[in-house]
């Protein structure tokens, strides 16, 4: 599996009425990339989780994901082989479901073990009873990510799964991220974030999106630098590597600021 294309967009692009939101992107990842997709609001984060998950359709531009190409493949079948979690998803889980169980499935004893072991991973094994409604916000996001990877999915998509967590919640989920990555058998993953402090350890490849179009991508380190993030947020920036984790924070001004007087 190592090596095999994933996903690839070529000439991509997306207009609304006169207006191109996005594009045109050409981008790949292979078996075994973890990637993570950045950029300020309003850059296409959104729209390009949207095409990678099947819900949009470009404008122009090919999207083929695990040797599908999107409309040419029955996507109800290939989305069964894509992990999903964040808003696409959240409302589809109703709010009387258990965490453990689905509407009208019934879990056989292997099924059952890969549940509770994927809850166990995520640190939401003793939630297994409760309804989902119940949940807080940090424990919805642990049983999404939890759920997303119950069909063995090929491509796991992350939008966002860190926000709205206290910083405790943050660093618990990253932990248990991390956890999940160094297994050989995990899937490629596109993980969206507005915050660089959010990206898991084991990530491997960056893209920067800024209006619509890449602005930079390729491995992590090459990427996630103060001069590219200065560039695109358009604000001067420090990001500092701790060796697993990235940092980042606005320049000091260089004369400090005073008030005058007498």
């Amino acid at each position: 599996m190592s090596g095999q294309t994933v996903l690839e967009l070529r000439d991509v692009s997306v207009r609304r009425g006169q207006r191109t939101i996005l594009g045109p992107l050409n981008f790949s990842i292979t078996a075994g990339e973890r990637w993570v997709v950045l950029g300020p609001n309003g850059a296409g984060k959104s729209t390009l989780i949207q095409i990678l998950a099947t819900r949009t359709f470009p404008t122009t531009g090919t999207v083929s994901i695990l040797d599908k190409t999107m409309g040419r493949v029955d996507l109800f079948e290939l989305r069964t082989r894509i992990g999903i979690c964040g808003a696409l998803v959240a409302e589809d889980i109703p709010y009387e479901e258990k965490v453990l169980g689905r509407w009208n499935e019934a879990y056989d004893l292997w099924d059952e073990s890969r549940a509770v072991a994927l809850l166990t991973t995520f640190g939401v094994r003793d939630l297994a009873d409760r309804e989902y409604g119940t949940l807080s916000e940090g424990e919805r996001k642990r049983v999404q990510i939890s759920r997303a990877l119950m069909a063995d999915p090929e491509l796991l998509l992350l939008d966002e799964p860190a926000a709205g967590l206290d910083l405790g919640g943050r660093e618990d989920l990253l932990k248990r991220f991390l956890i999940f990555a160094s297994d050989p058998a995990a899937p490629a993953s596109i993980l969206v974030t507005h915050h660089i402090e959010e990206i898991p350890s084991g990530t491997t490849h960056a893209l920067i999106l800024k209006e619509g179009q890449i602005a930079v991508s390729g491995p992590i380190r090459d990427v996630i630098t103060s001069e590219h993030m200065s560039a695109v947020f358009e604000l001067p920036m420090e990001v500092s590597f701790d060796g697993s984790r990235f940092f980042a924070r606005a320049r000091q001004l260089a004369t400090p600021f005073r008030t005058t007087g007498a």
